[in-house]
């Protein structure tokens, strides 16, 4: 039998445990519907047994899920309408009862401390999913100012798990190394870009239209675009205008990043712009790199606002990520999906490192690795415009492609918790 808390305390959640009468409890999401398949229960219990799991979940039929790592401690993993939990993993483990929305989150987190989570690659059940939103709006909940105590309190749970695990780290910071190398100018705004045709002469006359007391060059890296995206960049008349096209063919976006950072041309100091978006006026240069050289940070973040094709603001707006701070910022993380933009590195630094060669993520994986050494300077005040349209990478994504970035991004995690736990 399915049971449905009413919602997810600390309370409801040990309500469930204790009044429980056999050794599996299957609970539910309330806001979906489950049609069980007609072994369903018999094989979560068989796995559940067999791999002697804590807790079990199952794909869907025409919903496949992802396996679950030690990185897979987002608030928001995708485990489907249904999951099947022990009771003795969960007597055992324990939850406070003060927890308002996390009770479930934390016994979670607790469990896969100890015991293994097991995904069943079959489709047990027929899912009916009752949620309306739109995807973008659920995209953007943790960085909703309504859902900050919300937000606050999922936090705390992680941290504390990261603490148990001894992957916690104390706000304590290596210096930035003085750079050893010489650069051509100060800055450089990089741009990869393949095929944007509609946005890319926008983005590279707002980096060109940048005031600053210092010089400056934009790199594009044109990656074999196929439509009008390289007449447009020769029609751009500008000295400080690099257009770069790479001799590979199997480059993602961290790789047209490294194909910049690693060059000749490349400045002290490298901001990103994405092909669709925008600079909000022509000050935010100066200001970055203001800033990377006041702390001085190995890598500064700002806030951006979402706007449609056409520059309008549209919900939620401002994303200036305030979970962020410098007590916690790079424990917290780890457990969401994103930490803001526009991103500006120390190249030095980032040389060290470099970009995974991925096309979402990538700059994820690079301010979990350099987070863990050195300082995230932040910016909270909007700096960017970043339009949502038709042509984003990320928009109405394909589920096996959205499966295939989420697995990759708690892949990242992993690496980080196991580099962190090992130091």
């Amino acid at each position: 039998m399915i049971v449905y808390p009413n919602d997810y305390s600390s309370v409801s959640i040990q309500d469930l445990i204790q009044n429980a009468k056999s050794d599996l409890l299957f609970i539910g999401d309330p806001r979906t519907g489950v049609d069980p398949g007609p072994r369903m229960f018999n094989r979560m219990a068989e796995v559940m047994s067999e791999t002697r799991a804590g807790w079990v979940y199952a794909d869907a039929v025409d919903r496949p899920r992802i396996d679950y790592q030690i990185g897979s401690i987002r608030d928001a993993f995708d485990f489907g309408p249904l999951v099947a939990v022990s009771l003795a993993a969960a007597r055992e483990v324990g939850i406070p009862n003060n927890w308002r929305w996390g009770g479930l989150y934390d016994l979670r987190l607790r469990i896969a401390e100890k015991h293994p989570i097991v995904r069943i690659p079959e489709p047990l059940y027929h899912a009916r999913n009752k949620e309306t939103r739109p995807s973008e709006q659920k995209q953007f909940e943790y960085v909703d100012p309504r859902n900050r105590d919300y937000q606050i309190e999922m936090e705390q749970i992680a941290t504390a798990h990261l603490k148990r695990i001894g992957a916690w780290l104390e706000p304590r910071f290596e210096r930035v190394p003085p750079a050893d190398e010489r650069f051509p100018v100060k800055a450089s705004i990089v741009i990869p870009v393949r095929n944007r045709e509609r946005t890319i002469r926008d983005a590279v006359e707002s980096a060109l239209a940048q005031r600053t007391d210092f010089d400056l060059n934009v790199i594009v890296i044109d990656n074999h675009s196929t439509d009008r995206t390289a007449e447009i960049l020769r029609e751009i008349r500008d000295r400080r205008l690099r257009h770069v096209v790479p001799q590979r063919r199997d480059l993602a976006i961290g790789g047209c990043w490294n194909e910049a950072i690693y060059s000749e041309q490349c400045g002290q100091y490298v901001i990103q712009l994405d092909s669709d978006d925008l600079y909000i006026s022509d000050n935010v240069l100066q200001r970055i790199v203001g800033e990377l050289e006041a702390g001085p940070y190995a890598m500064v973040v700002g806030s951006y606002t979402i706007v449609d094709f056409s520059l309008k603001e549209i919900p939620p707006g401002l994303i200036d990520h305030r979970e962020w701070t410098r007590e916690n910022g790079r424990n917290n993380a780890l457990r969401v999906n994103g930490l803001g933009a526009p991103r500006a590195f120390d190249t030095s630094v980032l040389r060290r490192f470099g970009f995974p060669n991925v096309s979402y993520g990538e700059d994820y994986a690079v301010a979990l690795r350099i987070s863990r050494q050195y300082e995230i300077g932040r910016i909270y005040d909007s700096l960017y415009l970043c339009r949502r349209w038709e042509g984003n990478s990320d928009s109405a994504l394909p589920l096996d492609v959205a499966n295939r970035y989420d697995q990759y991004k708690d892949w990242v995690r992993t690496l980080e918790i196991l580099a962190r736990t090992t130091k």
